[in-house]
């Protein structure tokens, strides 16, 4: 009878145990499925306030923080002979402005550094500390993209190099000496390089998370739509950001007369805002399609993957020469206000706030008139490359005249537009070229161009801070061959996201999945294993 007992409590057991196997076997099954197809889980709206949030928190890093306020702090590095106390001076074109801020100018721009028998003035010391910053990011970018796209170290990349970025703005002013700047400048530029990379592809999960991928033709409207929406968001968010820290820039710098130490302040500040943005990293994951693939296994040549595709790698140069274009413009366009039209300071801070606050109002207006005209990325960017073509060629033509306020204000804002949709379409573009599970290796390339060209483009007005006409003239050029590229390139929207395989011919029956976003449930086929024990349990 015991044994007979025991067989029971056996026979009795069994039934409880085997749905718990079954089930886990299912879920099993349904995420290798989910994970073999592409799938992504839809986000919620607290992932993509999120991403908003880090947009905000890292878009005035390269607008604001390295190409204005790390420059000014070296400038307040050198010495400067004493002169006698004056209210106003006269500068080369005969106006005449007020000694401190024509001073200041002069500090940036003509006051010379020497390194290693060579010198540079502040301008040109920040833009040798930028291109080491990318030099040292170069490397570790294609090390990282592997671990981007197979593994689950996502998360921790991302928070890592944000803090590390964060942390290294704030001992930027503990030692008063231009010595120590090209390795602060270096590890911020570095950092910004890799966390925008992590947050680009974030935001290609994001959109495949929300109308699926494959689709059909007809369902890629769709899917512009919601890319477009994303990037431009952000980017307005962004320009917030940069905006906010802008004016803060300028409060700081004519509170007191130690500049350095007030300047220092904006660094800290800027480190702690960068910082905030992991808030945002540390609540949401998204491993990706090859999360259980080991990194290890993954060929060195993966980076380069994104030449199999000529549209993305197409698409970089249109990322490039924007970034050039719309860097050189600003910083040239600053540069002569303040030394050759002697703007005063109250109306400078009214051009930084109009150029980084007006596309919170023109950047969302965008999105219904690309959906009126039926645009996709690539026409989008052209018209941003029109818009720079156009305030370009007008600062170049009329570079000897002195410009009005009213003037400055209006080709600012439509710059900052411009600015704005060629960074949001060209982030749309990159995305809709890139594969399911390759996201990792394309967002590498589109934010190491991106940085490369901002570069340029301020070294190239820093060369040249007294001749407007030679860094408007050369971005009129650079805007003219980004459109060339785009219409003669064959760059295609449509065709890119066809190559990348996002998007199908034809509808295929029996597919196991239905359209996200229809209602109906996902159908995954069950492995032999687990339809047997099914089986057996009726």
């Amino acid at each position: 009878m015991g044994e007979n007992g025991e067989n029971n409590c056996e026979v009795e057991q069994a039934p409880s145990l085997k749905p718990r196997s079954v089930e886990h076997k299912i879920q099993r099954d349904e995420e290798a499925y989910r994970l073999f197809a592409g799938y992504e889980e839809k986000p919620t709206k607290t992932e993509v306030f999120g991403w908003y949030l880090y947009g905000m928190c890292s878009y005035f890093i390269h607008t604001v923080l390295i190409p204005i306020v790390f420059p000014l702090i070296l400038s307040q590095t050198v010495s400067w002979p004493s002169q006698p106390q004056q209210r106003l001076v006269k500068n080369s074109r005969g106006l005449e402005c007020r000694q401190r801020e024509f001073q200041l100018y002069e500090m940036l721009t003509y006051h010379k550094m020497k390194l290693f028998s060579v010198e540079f003035s502040a301008l040109e010391w920040t833009s040798v500390s930028w291109v080491i910053g990318l030099i040292l990011a170069a490397p570790i970018l294609g090390i990282l993209s592997i671990h981007l796209d197979y593994g689950r170290k996502q998360q921790f990349i991302s928070a890592a190099v944000t803090a590390v970025g964060a942390v290294f703005c704030l001992p930027a002013g503990f030692f008063k000496t231009r010595w120590i700047f090209p390795p602060y400048i270096a590890a911020v530029v570095a950092a910004n390089t890799i966390a925008g990379a992590c947050h680009a592809r974030h935001l290609g999960l994001m959109v495949r998370g929300l109308v699926g991928s494959p689709i059909r033709k007809s369902q890629f409207p769709d899917r512009r739509a919601v890319a477009s929406w994303l990037s431009l968001h952000s980017t307005a968010a962004g320009c917030l950001g940069a905006g906010l820290i802008s004016a803060f820039t300028y409060h700081m710098l004519g509170k007191s007369d130690d500049s350095f130490t007030s300047l220092w302040v904006v660094a800290i500040f800027s480190g702690l805002i960068w910082f905030i943005g992991i808030v945002h990293i540390i609540s949401t994951n998204r491993p990706g399609p090859n999360a259980d693939v080991p990194s290890n296994s993954v060929p060195k040549t993966h980076v380069i993957s994104i030449f199999e595709y000529p549209h993305a790698a197409g698409s970089l140069a249109g990322v490039f020469l924007s970034s050039f274009t719309t860097m050189c413009i600003f910083t040239g366009g600053i540069l002569y206000s303040i030394g050759d039209l002697c703007i005063t300071p109250v109306n400078i801070l009214y051009i930084w706030l109009t150029y980084f606050i007006f596309p919170l109002i023109s950047l969302p207006l965008a999105h219904p008139l690309q959906l009126v005209m039926r645009a996709d990325a690539v026409k989008m960017q052209l018209l941003g490359f029109i818009l720079s073509a156009v305030v370009s060629g007008f600062g170049f033509y009329y570079h000897h005249q002195n410009w009005n306020k009213v003037h400055i204000l209006i080709f600012a804002a439509v710059q900052s537009t411009a600015t704005g949709i060629l960074h949001a379409f060209g982030r749309v573009l990159w995305l809709d070229c890139s594969p399911a599970g390759k996201e990792g290796a394309f967002s590498v390339w589109f934010s190491w161009m991106r940085a490369v060209g901002t570069c340029a483009g301020f070294a190239l007005a820093s060369v040249y801070p007294g001749q407007i006409s030679k860094s408007f003239g050369i971005a009129f050029c650079a805007a003219i061959l980004g459109k060339i590229i785009l219409i003669f390139g064959n760059i295609s929207n449509f065709a890119g996201a066809k190559a990348a395989g996002h998007v199908r011919e034809h509808s295929e029956k029996g597919s196991p999945m239905t359209a996200l976003g229809s209602g109906a449930e996902m159908k995954v086929p069950l492995s032999t294993e687990v339809q047997e024990e099914v089986r057996v349990q009726l």
